[in-house]
């Protein structure tokens, strides 16, 4: 299960404690008063046969006499008693349940497996046992045994640690901030990290995640999800145990993933303030405004320490300058002078404003005489709006409660110190650097030939049948050649190359429990002295994520660089495509303008895990004839980018409108790399392509299918070019991509069209869709059984809710 029923966590109607007492320092004590204190509006039932009354509410003695099924249950008692309790709850219909209690020894453990099989059958979903709790401080639902009620922010706060999360909450709570979620997961039985970020990852009142954890258990689903929260909005990801082997592992996974890794709790902390309270667009440069030569000496020291993030001072500006605020000093950071007053600071914001390259605007300033820290902090709230990128403060001394809440509410981030707030700003940096990464479009290679590996995989497969576990020598060689890697003799210099190598990188796969497959990449110090490479990566590889390893090596400015990286590609493929390599060692020997495989050494087996990222999946290739052509239908890639911008272009104005309920100019590269650099583990888009008369392929038509996280549903879409209309392309598409959902085991498959789209109505009718009513009275619906006939009795007319996106 993933987030299946976690809106019931997140937005429960009911709740139920069970277990809830007023013995003092009793967890049915503490639970039940953060409950009542939270103020949620819905109802809310103590359960606990001791007692007739808690609080001015009637008890409920049994769980099973409830007036109704409680949408969330937060469980107090021992854990003898929690399969019994998961039973009753799940059969009257309760969706989740929140187990406070902790698990000690076999018998307790045993209880845990018990609750989660009374659990499957509904759907009941369980967070903990050991959890602090869920709040969701908006509805006033604080679920749990928080150490303070929780006040409504824009970040959500995700933690393995009780300790932790109430540091966290209280240190928040002391300085008027708030989150949108908090969870502490627990022991993790059920709900983990993986699930909470796939729910938040869509949630509108989430504008950022905190996340903290030591390790992640179901690595594939953890990638998927994070992979995808990271594309909507900033994660940022504390992770204990700098000496722990596998931490330069979780290193490489988050930076794939597109997570944002901060080193210590002091970091996230900032964070809540930077990205809670802050509407700050992080476009890498920034401008200070102070008052002071030595603050701005202090500023310019810390920004430079956190990665030289100034913007240049634009000349033009300086004319200007003078004018308005003849005593300045222009330059960045812009000096007001010791006389400065508080109009000052807002004159400057004016100025800025006409001159969007100096970024965003940071107001560090200690209180005078002239320009008390509460008179600047208002003229900051009354020039807000001239902050094109946001606004972020540093005052020395801090501000008074009042004025502080007062900055946040116009979005203002109020930081105690230079360094605090230059580390803050260069991880919203390192977000936007790290998801372009993320939706990159590869520069790509050309895909190897199919026969060549058909060949490496027979040729593994031949050394298992006979009893070989290891390719070496002339072996490896003949393996390697197959995806276009050359093999050099470890005793004798490459004798087509004058040049002498520059550097041995080594490179190990091993299968991680965890993440599966996983290169480790080594290369020695370029002087001896400094730190030498050492660095995981996740297959699959592409020359742009192969970049990303290799610019951390010194090594990398004396190379021509695109050798190594086809390599590194190459060798991910081999990886890859061969389920049967298990592991690998070698030396890649780059030189100035190539590279060859040293000493390579390939072990090979029958089981192997699954790769934690989802390859292209080559096994959905096909061409076939239509209608005098031979057209290639196939798995979207990356590098498809242009051919669907060209697809995107050829479509006429109407028919953009009849996909896209509206219509639509062009589409950016960011949105055309969301629809070609696909998570190919929830997500399938298969396209028609022909080459035209250069051999170039250009796209003809498009479906796609994108199922939730449980894979309960799947949404599909499908465009056919206009000039090739009439020609059932789409019934051919179609007909394949229910295909696809079905062997993935997919529940439904479902859709939306205008009501004035009629071909689309026709061809849904043609594969097999019932037509359904929703909400809209304009959009019509469409909807097919995968597994199973439509329910006896079904009304084909039924109202079907738009699905989101």
């Amino acid at each position: 299960m993933t987030v299946r029923n976690l809106d019931a966590l997140f937005r429960p109607k009911s709740v139920a404690v069970i277990g809830a007492s007023e013995r003092p320092g009793s967890t049915g004590a503490m639970v039940w008063a953060r409950v009542l204190e939270g103020g949620f509006a819905g109802p809310v039932w103590p359960v606990n046969p001791k007692y007739d009354t808690l609080g001015g509410h009637p008890v409920i003695h049994d769980a099973g006499d409830l007036p109704q099924a409680p949408t969330v249950a937060v469980i107090c008692t021992p854990p003898a008693s929690w399969p019994g309790l998961i039973h009753k709850l799940g059969g009257m219909g309760t969706r989740a349940a929140i187990i406070v209690g902790t698990v000690d020894g076999d018998e307790d453990r045993l209880a845990v497996r018990h609750a989660l099989s009374a659990a499957r059958p509904h759907l009941l979903r369980i967070v903990g046992p050991g959890s602090l709790g869920v709040v969701s401080p908006a509805l006033g639902a604080q679920l749990g045994a928080p150490s303070c009620t929780v006040k409504a922010g824009g970040v959500a706060w995700v933690s393995q640690s009780n300790a932790l999360t109430n540091a966290v909450l209280g240190w928040a709570h002391a300085r008027g901030l708030g989150f949108s979620h908090a969870v502490a997961l627990g022991d993790e039985a059920d709900v983990d990290a993986g699930d909470v970020l796939d729910y938040l990852a869509s949630d509108p009142g989430t504008r950022a995640i905190l996340l903290e954890l030591d390790s992640v258990r179901a690595a594939r689903k953890f990638m998927s999800a994070a992979r995808a929260a990271a594309r909507n909005k900033p994660v940022l990801a504390l992770r204990s145990g700098r000496d722990d082997p596998a931490d330069g592992l979780y290193t490489a996974a988050f930076r794939r993933a597109g997570l944002v890794r901060v080193d210590a709790l002091d970091d996230l902390l900032d964070e809540i303030e930077t990205l809670g309270v802050g509407r700050v667009a992080a476009g890498g440069t920034a401008t200070l405004i102070t008052s002071d030569r030595g603050l701005a000496t202090l500023a310019r020291d810390a920004f430079g320490a956190a990665g030289g993030l100034l913007a240049p001072w634009p000349e033009e500006l300086s004319t200007a300058l003078r004018d308005a605020l003849p005593r300045a000093v222009g330059g960045n950071p812009l000096l007001l002078g010791d006389d400065a007053r508080p109009e000052h600071f807002g004159t400057a914001l004016k100025l800025l404003a006409a001159h969007r390259d100096t970024g965003t605007a940071f107001v560090v300033h200690a209180s005078t005489h002239g320009a008390p820290v509460d008179a600047v902090a208002q003229a900051l709230i009354e020039h807000q709006q001239f902050a094109y990128r946001g606004l972020l403060a540093c005052f020395f001394g801090g501000v008074d409660a009042a004025r502080r809440d007062a900055l946040h509410a116009q979005g203002i981030p109020v930081h105690t110190t230079p360094q605090r707030l230059a580390r803050a700003f260069a991880r919203l940096v390192d977000y936007r650097l790290g998801r372009e990464l993320l939706m990159q479009t590869p520069e790509g290679l050309p895909a190897q030939i199919p026969d060549a590996i058909d060949a490496a995989q027979a040729q593994a497969r031949a050394a298992l049948a006979a009893g070989e576990h290891e390719l070496s020598g002339d072996a490896a060689a003949r393996f390697l050649a197959r995806f276009g890697l050359r093999v050099e003799d470890a005793g004798r210099q490459d004798a087509t190359s004058a040049s002498q190598p520059i550097v041995d990188l080594a490179i190990q796969l091993h299968d991680d429990d965890n993440f599966g497959p996983v290169f480790r990449f080594t290369a020695p110090a370029i002087d001896g002295v400094s730190e030498g490479l050492r660095v995981y990566g996740l297959p699959p590889l592409n020359p742009i994520l192969a970049r990303d390893i290799v610019t951390r090596s010194h090594y990398a400015r004396l190379v021509a660089p695109e050798p190594t990286l086809a390599a590194l590609t190459a060798l991910s493929q081999a990886v890859c495509d061969v389920r049967e390599i298990v592991g690998l060692k070698l030396a890649l020997r780059v030189y100035r303008d190539h590279v060859t495989v040293v000493d390579p050494v390939l072990h090979v087996g029958a089981e192997r895990s699954r790769l934690a990222i989802m390859p292209y999946p080559r096994r959905f290739e096909e061409t076939i004839d239509w209608h005098g052509l031979r057209v290639t239908v196939r798995p979207i890639r990356p590098e498809d980018e242009i051919a669907h911008s060209d697809f995107v272009k050829a479509m006429t104005p109407e028919d953009l409108r009849l996909r896209f309920f509206g219509a639509v100019g062009t589409f950016d590269h960011s949105q055309l790399a969301r629809m070609t650099q696909i998570d190919y583990d929830r997500e399938m888009a298969l396209i028609a392509t022909v080459d035209n008369a250069d051999g170039v392929a250009q796209t003809l038509g498009v479906v796609r299918a994108v199922a939730d996280p449980d894979n309960e549903t799947a949404e599909f879409a499908v465009t056919v070019r206009s000039d090739q209309k009439g020609r059932r392309l789409g019934q051919l598409l179609m007909e394949r991509i229910i295909a696809y959902a079905r062997a993935r085991g997919t529940h439904w498959l479902i859709g939306e069209a205008l009501r004035e789209n009629t071909a689309m109505i026709a061809l849904a009718k043609r594969c097999g869709f019932t037509i359904t009513r929703t909400e809209d009275p304009g959009v019509v619906g469409f909807r097919m059984a995968l597994d199973e006939p439509e329910p006896a009795g079904a009304d084909s007319t039924s109202t079907q809710k738009r699905p989101a996106g």
